[in-house]
Order: structure tokens, then C-alpha cells, then sequence
């Protein structure tokens, strides 16, 4: 008897508490909670927008109530996934002009554009996607069509990577383009000494000043649109990478109104305007909105042969690319934002760029602690400049660009230079976190694609045979952590989001199959039922 009075009062006591009352509740999971010891619950509850406890079904139904519970039966939920580097503002804007993504033809790119200016006729027709790498014949294309097609109208199509554009005619006279304009930092490409209307990065802009702007109606629905294509695939927080001062009010606006769910980490672009609005100001944090960070361009894209290279393209003798920001202006940049609090976030795709940013930073960064500065991309290393991530530096990497260059990455820069080329994993064991995105518009928005070039490194239809570069693969609990907590981490954010735990917001993502143990080639197919912000279900 003496050994059963004290199982009765346990009982007792306990049939005698009350349930506390909360928000929502999450029974029969697989949750994958991404914690420091990547551990596993099944259910969870959720008061005022953050967890409150993480268990078993049980334990948590033993302890709360809720008018709102969500009854996962035994699917996969994570912490609501992070794009670390992506153009969310300009996936919106997307959706208002010709879509180029996938086309396999310049002829095929004019028949889109006709047909676009038919069914909504422009005073000025923008588009975006084409790469001349997926067609036949691998070259820029000419304006000579466009300007056949469309004598009068302007035109601007960006490539896919957004650092080349095509424009005719009359969009090169509006912005005062002739055969002897020089600009720095890119290329006003000729042929036989003629324009061809192909801009290279800075030149770009010239175009870019004559384009009429959008209105506030348009940007309103251009952030909702992008907002409402992220939601559908589970994306919680976006790493927008380089918004002007006048975006980014108007995101905080539709935030704060209740208009715009989903979280921003806001690169401030580096025009001196928003460099001298913001570094003179405290870094902006609101549960949603997190500006305390500066995007930098320090070269082109390998596409368009606009990255920066130590030596000449390997398939065109005597062309390096271009710095888009020169080296002394960069150096220049870090100095000054080294002495604030912001995060300097800086472009560099090759190995020449960098070079410089990672100096850069190193010179800028003496004595400082815990700045966790980015490189974007950080595409192509030299061998020797590895060990610089070894000092705080994050590399910001999206892995389906491996996937989407490794067909002429080869023959771009060589064999030699493309071993030091899309090396998550030797950036990993030098920086300890990577942090993982898309870039899109640039790549399709996928997560799932994301997560399957990491850790296939293939392509959709298994190519090549054994992946490529597979010694710079992820696990999938890498990858993982790079959507989630190494995401969050980079954006000072680890203590607020990245995980599920106690105390944290309330943001996770359910799918229909779990994408840690399903055969790696199905990972694409899998589809996000669930994504909730704050503990709200918002797809």
C-alpha cells in the first residue's frame, strides 16, 4: 500500500490540474524541430504567435487545450524554411511582364513577346528569363528582330541571371546608347562594330532610368503576388538581396497593416542615397521586417561572362569579366559599414571578385567580433582563399545554381578553376553554416529543388550519373539546417526563428511526404500542404 499512495496522489493532483488554454496545438507529427541536437517531436503548442512547448502528443495534450487543434497524422512539419538569398520584391514584379524562363530559341523569345504585346499592349515591354546557354547556338543574341517587330515601342528583356539585357533600337535611343558611350564596370556589346542590344551590368542602367515606373497599385500587387507564390511552397522569411528605401516602407506598411504576412530580411541596395539614409540610422527590426544589412555587387554573373575572373574565360581569349563596383570603391564600402552595425552582404561570383571582397572584408573586419558578413554566392575560390571563411565570413550559396551551370561551367572557365567552383561543402568545413537560397527570379522559387541539387547535385533527369562534384554535396540534415537555422543565424535571427523551440515565432511547414528519408530523385515532387507565421495558417 505504502508503495501505491504515492502513484494515487500523482494521479490525483494531476486529474486535478487545469489545462492551460492556447492558441493551436500539433499532435501525431514528425517533426524535425532543427534544434542543437537536430532532435525529433511529435506535437507541439503555440500561444500568441510562438511555441510554448515541444513534445509528444501525449504530453502536450496532457497539459493544453485548444478550440484549434491541427492533427498532422504522422506527416513532416519543419521550422518554416528561409530563402537566404532571393529577389522577392522582383519575383512579384515578374509577374507583370513577358516570362522568359524556359524558352529555348530566340525565335521562340520573340514569339512571346508578340504575343504578350498583343494580349496587353505596353508603351514599354519589359521581360525577363532568356539564357542563350540553353539554346542551339550558345551566343547573345542581336536586336535586329526586335527592332523589325517593334520599330517604335521600346524593349528591354533581361537575361535570366538579371546581369545582361537585351534592348532594340529605340530603347538604345531613348536612353542616349551609341556606338561610342562608355561605361565602367560592364560592356556595351558590338559586333563588326555595331550595337547588338546587348547591355552588360552597369551599361544596364542606362535603360533602367528611362523605364516608367510602376505604380503604387502595381507594387502593392507585385509584393502580394510574390508573397502568395512563397506561402505556396512553405517559405516563411525571404532574404530580399537589395531593396530601395521606398520598397521597403511600403513592405513595412502592407506588414504592419496586416497585408503582408510573410517576414523580410531587407538588403538595403548600396546606391548612395540608401547608404546615406540608413548607416546613419540604428538597423530597423520589427517582428517582420529586419533591415540592418547592405547588398553590394562586386561583379557580374558566369552566364553573361560578367564575373570577375584572376585569368581570361576559358572559351574567350583575352575577357575577364568586370568588377560592376570598383576595387577601391569596395574597400571603401566595407570601411564604412564597419562602423556601424549593419551587415556588409557582397556579390561575388568570380574567383577575381572574390578575392577582393574576402580582403576586403578581412581588412575592414580587424578586431571586430560576431559580424557575420556575407558573400553572395561566393561561386568561384581559389584555392588559397578558402581558409578566409574561417574568420566569421558566411557564404551565402544557392545550390541549383550548381545544377542550372554545370553543363558549360567546364567549358567557361576551365577544368582546374571549376574544382574550386560550387563548393558548399569545403565552405561548410571552413565557415561552419552556410546559408542556403535560390536567387530567384533567377531559379525557379522551389525549396524542394533547392534541397535536391544540395544534396543530388543532378538535374531533373538524373544527369549527370553520380552527380556533379559530389565531393561538395550536403547531407540532408545540412541542407536542412541551411533553410532553417543557419539561415536565421546569418540574418541574426537564431534567436527568434530557425527552430522549433520554446519561446520561439511560430512558423513551420508541413508537406506531404518527408523529405529526409524519401528516395532523393522524389524530393522535387513533394508538395507543401501547410505553412503557418506566427501560428496562423496563411497557405
Amino acid at each position: 500500500m505504502k508503495y501505491l499512495l504515492p502513484f494515487f496522489l500523482s494521479m490525483f493532483v494531476a486529474c486535478g490540474q487545469k489545462k492551460e488554454n492556447v492558441d493551436l496545438i500539433v499532435i501525431n507529427s514528425n517533426t524535425y524541430t532543427v534544434d542543437a541536437d537536430f532532435s525529433k517531436a511529435e506535437a507541439f503548442a503555440i500561444n500568441d504567435g510562438k511555441f510554448v512547448a515541444v513534445g509528444t502528443s501525449d504530453e502536450i495534450q496532457g497539459k493544453y487545450t485548444s478550440e484549434a487543434v491541427v492533427d498532422a497524422q504522422g506527416k513532416t512539419v519543419t521550422p518554416g524554411l528561409i530563402d537566404a538569398h532571393c529577389h522577392f520584391y522582383g519575383l512579384g514584379r515578374n509577374q507583370q511582364v513577358v516570362d522568359l524562363m524556359g524558352t529555348n530559341s530566340y525565335e521562340e523569345i520573340l514569339e512571346k513577346v508578340k504575343e504578350f504585346q498583343e494580349q496587353n499592349p505596353k508603351n514599354f515591354i519589359l521581360g525577363r528569363g532568356w539564357d542563350q546557354n540553353d539554346w542551339e547556338v550558345k551566343e547573345f543574341p542581336t536586336k535586329d528582330k526586335l527592332d523589325a517587330l517593334f520599330p517604335d515601342t521600346p524593349v528591354a528583356l533581361t537575361r535570366i541571371d538579371g546581369h545582361a539585357l537585351l534592348v532594340n533600337q529605340k530603347a538604345l535611343d531613348m536612353a542616349g546608347i551609341k556606338k561610342r558611350t562608355k561605361v565602367k564596370g560592364g560592356e556595351i556589346v558590338k559586333k563588326d562594330g555595331k550595337l547588338t542590344g546587348v547591355l552588360v551590368d552597369n551599361p544596364m542602367d542606362m535603360v533602367y532610368a528611362i523605364i516608367p515606373p510602376m505604380d503604387r497599385k502595381a507594387q502593392i500587387q507585385a509584393l502580394k503576388d510574390a508573397e502568395r507564390i512563397c506561402l505556396d511552397y512553405g517559405l516563411t522569411t525571404v532574404n530580399d538581396a537589395g531593396l530601395g528605401r521606398s520598397t521597403i516602407e511600403l513592405i513595412d506598411s502592407l506588414q504592419q497593416t496586416g497585408d503582408l504576412s510573410i517576414r523580410v530580411y531587407a538588403m538595403v541596395s548600396a546606391s548612395p542615397g540608401n547608404l546615406d539614409y540608413y548607416l546613419s540610422r540604428e538597423p530597423i527590426k520589427t517582428e517582420r521586417l529586419n533591415v540592418r544589412s547592405v547588398k553590394v555587387y562586386g561583379d557580374g554573373a558566369l552566364g553573361s561572362r560578367g564575373a570577375a575572373m584572376r585569368e581570361p574565360y576559358s572559351d574567350k581569349p583575352g575577357h575577364f569579366g568586370a568588377m560592376v563596383t570598383p576595387v577601391d570603391a569596395i574597400e571603401a564600402l566595407a570601411d564604412r559599414i564597419a562602423a556601424t552595425e549593419y551587415q556588409m552582404n557582397t556579390h561575388a561570383i568570380g574567383d577575381s571578385a572574390n578575392v577582393v571582397v574576402l580582403r576586403a572584408y578581412k581588412r575592414a573586419l580587424a578586431g571586430k567580433k560576431d559580424r557575420r558578413w556575407k558573400v553572395e554566392h561566393a561561386q568561384i575560390i581559389s584555392p588559397e582563399y578558402f581558409d578566409y571563411f574561417k574568420e566569421g565570413v558566411i557564404p551565402s550559396v544557392q545550390p541549383t545554381h550548381a545544377t542550372s551551370d554545370m553543363y558549360w561551367a567546364g567549358d567557361r572557365i576551365g577544368e582546374e578553376r571549376e574544382k574550386g567552383a560550387y563548393a558548399y561543402k569545403a565552405l561548410l568545413e571552413k565557415a561552419g553554416t552556410v546559408a542556403l537560397g535560390t536567387d530567384f527570379p533567377v531559379e525557379k522559387v522551389s525549396p524542394f529543388l533547392t534541397f535536391y541539387a544540395a544534396v543530388a547535385r543532378k538535374d531533373l533527369d538524373n544527369y549527370p550519373e553520380g552527380g556533379y562534384q559530389m565531393k561538395d554535396a550536403l547531407t540532408r540534415e545540412e541542407t536542412l539546417k541551411g533553410m532553417t537555422i543557419w539561415a536565421a543565424y546569418s540574418n541574426f535571427e537564431e534567436d527568434e526563428k530557425g527552430s522549433i523551440e520554446v519561446g520561439k515565432f511560430a512558423d513551420f511547414t508541413l508537406y506531404s511526404d518527408n523529405l529526409m528519408e524519401v528516395p532523393i530523385e522524389d524530393v522535387p515532387k513533394i508538395e507543401v500542404e501547410q505553412t503557418y507565421i506566427a501560428g496562423k495558417r496563411v497557405h
